[in-house]
């Protein structure tokens, strides 16, 4: 059944998030607080060795590095069409507005918890790659791990931000759902090396959720959502 993955990870998701609230009740603010250090942490280091895992390269007996310009050039042309369109603040309004809908005024970490948490599992190679084998063969094995680690993850972010985490299964339904669609629709259009510099520019940006979790906001991440779409529009004007 083309789309099972997606309903299986969103499904994950919520199940994750549900687990999460039910720890949140039982622990004290500074364990909280320590929590949600280890998850920025955590995070730093899984956008980290993304990124460098698709950068770094054995050439001629050397380690050298590649994609660093597409990377720059990424983050530079995506920044500036993220800050036109302002992404950041319509993700921050579309939390506020669930936030509402749901009666959770008084949870000052709502949309701070739907935003990162959203960035965090929508942002990556096994969203792309394991949506397209959905929608392509029926394949959704790749969105069955997916879906593990997205428990684990939405559950430990639950315990610390609350409900609003549980709420990113509404943008990884639609974001991975779209995908799907369009891959049963159109077949197989992206390439093994468009999907690569998908994940390393992708690690990126979730390394930089991380240094937010871990540090304070610091950079507007959904602003530089754009920057996923650079690799595509090189790879198809260059052939």
């Amino acid at each position: 059944m083309t789309g099972l993955g997606t309903l299986i990870n969103t499904a994950a998701v919520i199940a994750g998030g549900l687990v999460g609230l039910c720890l949140k009740n039982g622990l004290k603010k500074r364990v909280q607080d320590i929590l949600m250090q280890a998850c920025g942490i955590a995070t730093v280091f899984i956008g980290a060795s993304g990124a460098l895992s698709k950068m770094l390269v054995i050439k001629d007996g050397q380690l050298e590095t590649t994609g660093t310009m597409l990377l720059i050039f990424s983050l530079v042309i995506g920044g500036i069409a993220g800050e036109w369109l302002d992404i950041e603040q319509k993700m921050d309004i579309l939390g506020e507005k669930i936030k509402k809908a749901v009666k959770a005024q008084n949870d000052n970490l709502f949309v701070e918890g739907f935003v990162n948490v959203s960035l965090i599992i929508c942002v990556g190679a096994m969203a792309i790659v394991g949506s397209i084998q959905d929608g392509i063969s029926g394949d959704y094995s790749m969105l069955m791990a997916k879906a593990v680690l997205d428990l684990v993850i939405v559950l430990i972010f639950a315990s610390t931000y609350g409900i609003g985490a549980v709420f990113s299964a509404v943008p990884i339904f639609i974001y991975q759902g779209c995908i799907t669609l369009l891959a049963a629709f159109f077949g197989s259009f992206v390439s093994d090396v468009i999907v690569s510099d998908l994940s390393y520019v992708g690690s990126v940006l979730i390394f930089c959720v991380g240094i937010n979790i871990a540090f304070g906001k610091r950079i507007r991440v959904g602003n530089l959502l754009p920057a996923l779409i650079v690799p595509v529009l090189y790879h198809i004007f260059m052939g």
